[in-house]
């Protein structure tokens, strides 16, 4: 009976304790090279916009964060990007998610000065490919 119960509180708790472990050491939920505000503080002054829809659990979103990190230097004095983790529970979040329609992640939503919706990219995307999207945006 004892060993029965011992099993049953290990199969709750090593998982619980390795899901913890990984996600307090993720590379991806460390600061980032670029400095990406909150989104409830952006505020759009006449610029283009990258509205990135993301999640820590999803691969392609950690490669586009990856991506990010590398390309977007480059434009940050021309275009805000907009980071949304779509598990925050925000209330900004769910009202973010329900504007834009997102059904899956990740999502971009490229913005003209306007905050007009000016292209939308579901899933990752190669480089080259995000480089042209953000020049066209400048």
């Amino acid at each position: 009976m004892k060993k029965n119960i011992v099993i049953i509180a290990l199969v709750f708790i090593v998982p619980l304790l390795a899901f913890w472990i990984l996600s307090s050491t993720n590379p991806s939920t460390a600061k980032a090279d670029i400095e990406v505000p909150a989104a409830e503080e952006v505020v759009v002054s006449g610029k283009p916009q990258v509205l990135k829809f993301t999640s820590t659990m999803c691969l392609d979103c950690q490669t586009m964060n990856k991506l990010f990190k590398e390309v977007f230097p480059k434009y940050s004095n021309d275009i805000v990007l907009t980071e949304i983790s779509v598990q925050d529970g925000k209330e900004f979040t769910n009202e973010q998610i329900k504007k834009y329609n997102i059904t899956l992640v990740p999502t971009m939503i490229f913005l003209d000065s306007n905050n007009k919706e000016v292209r939308r990219v579901e899933g990752a995307i190669e480089k080259e490919i995000l480089e042209e999207y953000l020049e066209g945006l400048k």
